[in-house]
């Protein structure tokens, strides 16, 4: 499936991607080796593969919740460059409108 630079042309306006000439000539046989590619393993891929988006299983891995002594208040904000009823005190970064 040879692409022109035509076709390349109206896949990067729809993209909304500014090409120049010499650029869309030296895409189209890029993006045709993408997609002969895509060909290719869509040829493989019969009914019997399932579909993945990896090589291999992944597994996430996450320790277990458990609450823990902190650091008291305090401490926290003794270093804080202002705090305000236990809390850090920072500039107002949104308006009221917002």
């Amino acid at each position: 499936m040879a692409l022109s630079p035509s076709e390349v042309a109206r896949l990067a306006a729809l993209a909304r991607i500014d090409l120049t000439e010499e650029e869309l000539a030296e895409l189209a046989p890029q993006l045709d080796v993408i997609l002969d590619a895509v060909a290719e393993v869509s040829r493989v891929a019969g009914p019997d593969v399932v579909p993945m988006s990896h090589a291999l299983p992944l597994t996430n891995v996450f320790r277990p919740d458990v609450v823990r002594p902190s650091l008291p208040v305090e401490a926290v904000l003794a270093g804080a460059p202002a705090a305000e009823d236990g809390r850090f005190r920072v500039p107002r970064v949104l308006d009221e409108e917002a």
